[in-house]
């Protein structure tokens, strides 16, 4: 039987405040990473945040990082408890990591059963959890009560599945999920106007906070990687509904004005040799480049060296604000999404990309080819991307108006 690693609290110690942020150590699996700020100002507070894992491509896990990023650099001090997932193995110096042995997954989560142990632990005066992994989210929700802490809750998208996890989702909307929306003492949505039947009842708690953006990081530059579209999701069954296999069926239509054309496919998982037997058996296996996991560093890199960026998500239980198409669009590359994405309307009113139907191949194609073949459009849209992040989607902005709920939740 596995046993879990064994570690005290998150700790503090003292950290270089000249280090720039954007150089931060690495971290083993396992280990955690105590580095934080001597000190403490008056009107900081001591923030928990509990996703299902921070070390892995994903919009929950980036929302987490860059979230946490910006609430240090505003002076409140950030503790990270997650599973030790392999993935990503670099995490700011400033944000306190720490990681716990994964004895096995449900569906999409991670378990940890040294989870609720090591939340006691902690001192923090809030903690924030994040919806659909329900293991952290709930464990999180329990152990504040008991503390007498309020809990903070980003509920990113509804839990669902197919089979028998639609049949445990089912029984956790009905019994946990209840509990665990009535403890929270505020509940964030990162899509405007999102309706989910289970929030139906809490109106009164929720606020919407659209996701932001590291402007800095996340700008137009010059590279060597060069391809046509770019993709980027985690390749697992329970990431089907980003809509890859819809994007193959347009690939091969666009391929026929296009023989050359280059897709990029960003992330790995349980289904990725599953992926690559479909582009072959498409007769687009040349046209199709799988490079695996690109840790955050390197996405700038590749958001930059494509001509466009497309997710074609196909379930808007599923599906949440999307921020990898926002990064794309930092980087002045249009963009290409279904009109259930979270800034949908916002790419439209900014000509910013363009927005097709869930499951239309022949549509996806068309606008696909539409901005391949017209380079001023491309670059048009391109600058309008950039804009919309600049003047909506600051982490900033985000962080200050998630501050502003944390504190109205003491």
């Amino acid at each position: 039987m596995l046993s879990a690693r064994r570690s005290g609290p998150l700790s503090s110690s003292s950290l270089d405040e000249d280090r720039p942020v954007s150089s931060p150590p690495k971290a083993r699996r396992g280990e955690s990473a105590y580095h934080m700020r001597g000190t403490h100002k008056a009107g900081d507070m001591r923030i928990l945040q509990t996703p299902v894992r921070l070390f892995a491509t994903g919009g929950v896990e980036s929302y987490v990082r860059n979230l946490s990023r910006e609430l240090v650099r505003m002076g409140h001090d950030v503790g990270v408890i997650c599973s030790d997932q392999p993935g990503e193995n670099e995490v700011d110096g400033r944000i306190r990591t720490r990681t716990l042995r994964s004895w096995g997954h449900i569906a999409n989560t991670s378990i940890t059963p040294e989870l609720p142990a090591a939340i006691w632990r902690e001192d923090y005066d809030i903690l924030h959890t994040h919806l659909p992994t329900p293991w952290s989210a709930d464990w999180s929700g329990l152990i504040s009560q008991l503390k007498r802490r309020p809990t903070v809750l980003t509920y990113h998208n509804d839990i669902v599945g197919e089979g028998w996890a639609g049949k445990i989702a089912g029984i956790y909307n009905r019994t946990a999920l209840e509990l665990l929306l009535r403890s929270a003492k505020r509940i964030i949505v990162t899509r405007e106007r999102y309706v989910s039947p289970y929030l139906r009842d809490y109106g009164e708690k929720i606020s919407f906070i659209p996701l932001g953006i590291d402007l800095a990081a996340f700008r137009p530059q010059e590279v060597d990687i060069k391809g046509d579209i770019f993709f980027l999701s985690v390749l697992d069954e329970f990431h089907r509904y980003k809509g890859l296999e819809v994007l193959f069926a347009a690939l091969k239509i666009l391929r026929h004005r296009l023989p050359a054309v280059r897709l990029i496919i960003g992330g790995r998982g349980s289904l990725l040799e599953y992926y690559r037997q479909m582009a072959q058996s498409l007769g687009i296996g040349d046209n199709v480049i799988f490079s695996g996991f690109i840790p955050s560093e390197r996405l700038i890199e590749y958001y930059n060296g494509c001509r466009l960026f497309v997710l074609p998500s196909t379930d808007p239980e599923r599906e949440g604000f999307g921020i990898v198409p926002l990064e794309a669009m930092a980087c002045s590359r249009p963009v290409v999404v279904t009109e259930i994405m979270g800034m949908a309307g916002d790419i439209k009113d900014y000509g910013a990309g363009m927005v097709v139907r869930c499951n239309d191949a022949q549509g996806l194609a068309s606008s696909l080819l539409a901005i391949l073949e017209d380079e001023d459009l491309a670059e048009r849209m391109g600058r309008e991307g950039r804009r919309l992040a600049q003047e909506r989607y600051s982490w900033r902005r985000a962080a200050e108006q998630i501050e502003r709920v944390y504190r109205e939740s003491l």
